[in-house]
């Protein structure tokens, strides 16, 4: 149990320690706009390469359902914006889809 608290508090100490330090070392200097451009990206490059390849396995013998969740949630994401309209409904037009 005393490791279970190490961990938890060393995990803590990872996650939070990047977020602090842009407060600490940068203080009130602004960011290039090439630089946040850059950082604004990373986001979305990282939800892409952790959710894209294991949406081709998610429902191996269903392709076409698979590609009309995708094809959803791009349309819906670049015409709505945020993650929960396009993310609950691509898990819905993905099921009605199987349903047929």
């Amino acid at each position: 149990m005393d490791n279970l608290i190490f961990l938890i508090a060393g995990m803590a100490a990872v996650t939070y320690g990047p977020r602090l330090a842009p407060f600490l070392f940068l203080g009130d200097r602004k960011i290039p706009g090439r630089v946040d451009a850059f950082l604004k990206c990373i986001p979305a490059a990282a939800i892409g390469a952790l959710i894209i390849p294991g949406v081709f396995n998610a429902i191996p013998e269903a392709p076409v359902a698979v590609l009309c969740g995708m094809a959803f949630t791009i349309i819906a994401g670049l015409w709505k914006g945020g993650v929960i309209v396009p993310v609950i409904g691509s898990v819905l037009v993905v099921y009605f889809i199987l349903l047929l």
